[in-house]
């Protein structure tokens, strides 16, 4: 019964959702965004901000597992590198709390939560919605984050349930 804790990184939003999964059934735990935009322009005081508030998450919900969107290129060099940067400060707060890292793309996440890498933002909100029951439709940047932690669990199933039939394969043909 892990509790994951998915991260949609931004340099302003990040989004956060923590969901406990308990076999092929999902909880919702809580989710958000921190919001980086009140340290102005300076880049560093944000990446403080986003540490800051993804070490308080981790104190709060005790995740098992952490897993983030990996940076896609951006048409903009420099976007692209500031979201790198957040991803970082995010990646830095999880380790130092001992949690190992996944990271997924854009199109594993969509296609996980889905069934296609080429989804929307509003069709990953409306999926996530149905999977985990909400009852309102969560902020963009949140849902995206729980896409994240949803494409994780499922990812760590599908790895399971193959180490499963690769011990039974093996097995067998020890005993032939």
């Amino acid at each position: 019964m892990p509790i994951i804790l998915g991260i949609d990184p931004g340099s302003r939003l990040t989004g956060y959702g923590v969901i406990k999964q308990e076999g092929r059934k999902f909880t919702y735990l809580g989710s958000g965004c921190i919001k980086a935009i009140n340290a102005g322009k300076d880049l560093a005081p944000r990446l403080q901000t986003i540490f800051a508030g993804i070490s308080e998450i981790i104190i709060q919900f005790q995740p098992d597992l952490f897993a983030i969107e990996q940076v896609f290129m951006a048409k903009n060099p420099d976007s692209a590198l500031k979201l790198g940067q957040a991803r970082g400060a995010a990646i830095v707060a999880a380790t130092n709390s001992g949690l190992d890292v996944a990271e997924y793309s854009a199109r594993q996440i969509k296609q996980a939560v889905v069934g296609t890498g080429a989804a929307d933002k509003s069709q990953v909100q409306h999926m996530v919605k149905s999977i985990l029951k909400l009852e309102g439709t969560p902020q963009a940047d949140a849902a995206d984050a729980l896409a994240v932690a949803l494409c994780h669990a499922h990812s760590r199933e599908f790895i399971e349930k193959l180490a499963g039939q690769i011990t039974k394969t093996v097995r067998g043909r020890l005993r032939n």
